[in-house]
């Protein structure tokens, strides 16, 4: 009988490099072929979608990492002071209900913009040349 997949990370192909905790699904594992080129479209996805309208980007995957990862981080503190702020910028104009929905969708892309951080940042890493080695 086949068992359901988890939820964690994709378990890479036999033969292939394993993939840190937090890596991308997105995108195969370092060194894999084509995993830069993936790269590149899922960094690509975490950017402002005019960045796809510079080539240079693409063609310096390391450069769009970086941009990437401050991007997300930018996202990430912006997410976070909304999140403080909300029930006294938007309490008095909006009804109890919808404050507590929108305190609960902040805290969702709260989750969503920590675990996209640590995706790019593993994902810069790897551009860099650093490979991951899982501990025993």
């Amino acid at each position: 009988m086949n068992q359901p997949r988890s939820s964690g990370p994709p378990e890479p192909p036999p033969g292939s490099a394993p993939v840190p905790p937090g890596w991308p699904r997105q995108v195969p594992p370092a060194g894999a072929p084509g995993w830069e080129r993936a790269a590149v479209g899922w960094l690509l996805d975490l950017c402002p979608p005019d960045y796809r309208g510079y080539p240079v980007l693409a063609r310096h995957p390391r450069a769009l990492a970086r941009l990437a990862a401050l991007h997300v981080a930018a996202a990430a503190e912006g997410c976070r002071r909304a999140l403080s702020t909300a029930r006294a910028d938007l309490g008095p104009v909006l009804p109890p209900p919808a404050l507590a929905e929108i305190l609960a969708a902040l805290e969702a892309e709260q989750v969503r913009l920590l675990a996209a951080e640590r995706a790019v940042g593993l994902v810069e890493q790897a551009l860099l040349g650093y490979r991951y080695v899982p501990r025993l």
